[in-house]
């Protein structure tokens, strides 16, 4: 925003900054957080400490110790934010993903030579794994963590680096408890929080880099969340006609430990189910308008098993049954993308190729609080500062988000 943009909201964000920063108990710290609003939000190339205090004709330090040293929770100041969001957002589902920060040196918490999707390729930088409530016109991020790599474990190194490994953390004062876990286990915990704050997902959208772990699906059958989520063409799934057989001891060598029924050795690759299913099965779905018109493709739908020794079963044994989304145009000899889906088999094939695809608005999220909201801009090297300053940005996010929505705000372009 110009000043002159936002000197005609003014009001708003004040009464917008007094509402989430409710939970901060002293009253210099809910204007500094309201002047790192104003700072986030006002036009400038850099949304760092210093270039955003000088916009706004402040101390930067005054800034610095907001973020940094002052002793405020992002917890609660996230939750609100989220509950917030979701009224206005109204979101048809949640998505999840990560995205990187590129860092040219060792010092920031969680940086490491590793790959980022966002990057397209190995390199120096930080994780952040989010989730976003979203609709077709509308998203905000709900939740953030810091991935942290195995490098950045005590638990996960040899004893030799471990020396080197503390004296890393303690500079940046990650707490004891912050190890390393998958970005799947980032999510679950996400999810947990946000559900004992009341917020549950209507479903969840990912991409394969969630999709093809089963250990996730099955977090997410547990809790009765459902999803449609990418998968590679190579995962495994028995056809949904095909039943468990009881385990048969010979009587010769040990029994068996396990009793449970097993299935037998017929599960196939999606690849394989969608071929012998042909593409003469496709059929044609138009699922939103783009800026360039009517989006569609053809699909191929069934219903499928999806196989694997960690993916949960039903109470009775069996492998649950789930959807096989396949995307295969009609110029293309073989799929070019595959879900699956554990949405009720009476689900509408449109509506199973919206939820598919909706997770294009984490793109647009991305890029905005990159590009407009300095997402990627924090240079401090603090884990305390990385959560703030990211929790300020999702505040601007969803400020903006506000002003677009309400027909009667003067809302940025």
């Amino acid at each position: 925003m110009t000043p002159d943009e936002l000197s005609v909201v003014r009001q708003r964000l004040e009464a917008f900054a007094a509402d989430v920063f409710t939970p901060l108990v002293r009253s210099d710290q809910r204007v500094k957080g309201e002047t790192y609003l104003r700072g986030l939000l006002l036009d400038g190339r850099r949304k760092s400490m210093q270039p955003m205090a000088q916009r706004l004709g402040v101390d930067h330090q005054g800034l610095q110790q907001f973020v940094t040293t002052s002793t405020w929770d992002t917890t609660e100041v996230r939750m609100r934010l989220a509950r917030r969001a979701v009224d206005v957002v109204g979101p048809a589902a949640w998505v999840v993903d990560d995205t990187g920060f590129p860092k040219d040196g060792k010092g920031s918490p969680g940086v490491a030579r590793q790959y980022s999707g966002t990057l397209g390729k190995v390199a120096n930088c930080q994780i952040g794994v989010s989730v976003h409530a979203v609709t077709d016109t509308a998203s905000c991020p709900l939740d953030w963590r810091l991935f942290l790599p195995m490098s950045w474990d005590e638990q996960s190194v040899d004893e030799a680096d471990r020396p080197e490994v503390a004296a890393r953390r303690a500079r940046c004062g990650i707490p004891a408890n912050e190890h390393h876990r998958p970005k799947w286990a980032l999510v679950v915990e996400m999810l947990d929080e946000l559900a004992e704050h009341g917020l549950r997902p209507p479903l969840l959208a990912a991409d394969a880099g969630y999709g093809d772990n089963s250990q996730f699906r099955s977090a997410l059958d547990q809790r009765g969340i459902g999803y449609i989520m990418q998968v590679k063409g190579d995962a495994l799934a028995h056809k949904p006609d095909v039943q468990p057989v009881p385990r048969v001891w010979s009587g010769r060598g040990r029994p068996p430990t396990r009793t449970d029924p097993r299935y037998p050795k017929t599960a196939v690759s999606l690849t394989e189910h969608l071929s012998a299913a042909g593409r003469d099965t496709a059929e044609t779905i138009t699922w939103r308008e783009g800026s360039k018109g009517t989006m569609s493709s053809q699909f191929v739908f069934l219903r499928v098993r999806p196989a694997g020794h960690r993916v949960a079963r039903d109470t009775d044994g069996t492998l649950p049954e789930r959807w096989l989304i396949a995307q295969w145009p009609d110029d293309q000899p073989e799929p070019i993308k595959y879900w699956l889906s554990s949405l009720p088999a009476t689900t509408s094939h449109t509506d199973l190729v919206r939820y598919g695809k909706i997770r294009w608005r984490i793109e647009h999220d991305y890029r905005e609080l990159k590009t407009g909201l300095g997402l990627d801009h924090f240079e401090g090297r603090s884990w305390i500062g990385w959560h703030r300053h990211v929790t300020l940005v999702t505040a601007a996010h969803l400020f903006i988000t506000e002003l677009r929505l309400d027909p009667k705000a003067a809302a940025p372009a």
